[in-house]
């Protein structure tokens, strides 16, 4: 899993491993679709005058903070969302960065309550992502040294699973409850989700506010860290690499009749 933190998804990047196991090799083909992303832009921005570059330069530093909100001025002064909503679109239509949104309230259905003023921005790769970072950062995460924070890094890989498996992205948050990292419609139910890369990934007030808050009839919440499989009371904690297993059921029955039977009579 460590090693997927580095090299990523992108086929010509995980190629590149497989043939050469070199490192250095996978990281130049990063940096070349990335050169591609940025003269995409400059033909866009010079067109359309976008802030396509600013935006995509802004979210390596943006992950990395406490708070994963975007915001935008620190991108630039005097901007707002809706001067700049299109930069956005165009970015998530293009596959650049995977947006996820805010929840005023964890209850179905979470679109109703959608705030799109308010969003946390991933890269689309998440090797693309580390491979803004220095060598040394490198090689502390294949190393699994303690010194290194890959909170950013693993929410970036949940919001790609989650983006891969269809599910709407949404986030909570409250000066109240606190802050859930994400919020997901599975199987019918709301489900949060909380992403610890620290060995204290069983302290969640957040996710215990909301569990006990019985106006939202939470059934259960899963903790993804680097920690073992274990069940508590409604919370289940599970090893980061296993967000590649969820996903929703198919319905195996979609077919509904109506008896019109009774209008002929």
């Amino acid at each position: 899993f460590n090693l997927y933190l580095i090299v990523g998804g992108m086929p010509q990047a995980v190629s590149t491993y497989l043939e050469t196991n070199d490192l250095n090799r996978v990281s130049q083909v990063q940096q070349d679709i990335t050169r591609l992303y940025r003269f995409d832009f400059s033909k866009y921005e010079e067109r359309y005058k976008l802030k396509l570059k600013e935006i995509y330069d802004a979210l390596p530093g943006q992950l990395d903070e406490k708070n994963k909100r975007f915001q935008l001025n620190k991108v630039g002064k005097g901007m707002s969302f809706n001067k700049v909503e299109n930069d956005f679109l165009w970015l998530k239509d293009a596959g650049v960065v995977i947006p996820v949104y805010n929840v005023s309230e964890p209850k179905l259905p979470l679109m109703i309550s959608e705030n799109r003023n308010l969003f946390k921005l991933f890269m689309s790769d998440v090797g693309l992502l580390t491979n803004m970072y220095s060598d040394y950062v490198k090689m502390a995460i294949l190393n699994h040294e303690s010194s290194t924070n890959n909170g950013a890094l693993f929410e970036n890989v949940v919001a790609q699973e989650l983006n891969s498996k269809g599910f709407s992205l949404y986030y909570y948050n409250s000066k109240k409850m606190g802050e859930l990292d994400f919020v997901v419609e599975l199987d019918g139910e709301i489900l949060p989700l909380e992403i610890k890369s620290g060995k204290d990934y069983k302290r969640h007030s957040a996710l215990n506010n909301v569990l006990s808050t019985e106006n939202y009839n939470i059934k259960k919440a899963l903790v993804f860290s680097q920690g073992n499989v274990e069940v508590k009371d409604k919370r289940i904690y599970l090893p980061i690499y296993m967000i590649m297993f969820l996903k929703n059921r198919k319905l195996n029955n979609s077919v509904y009749k109506i008896d019109l039977k009774g209008l002929c009579d």
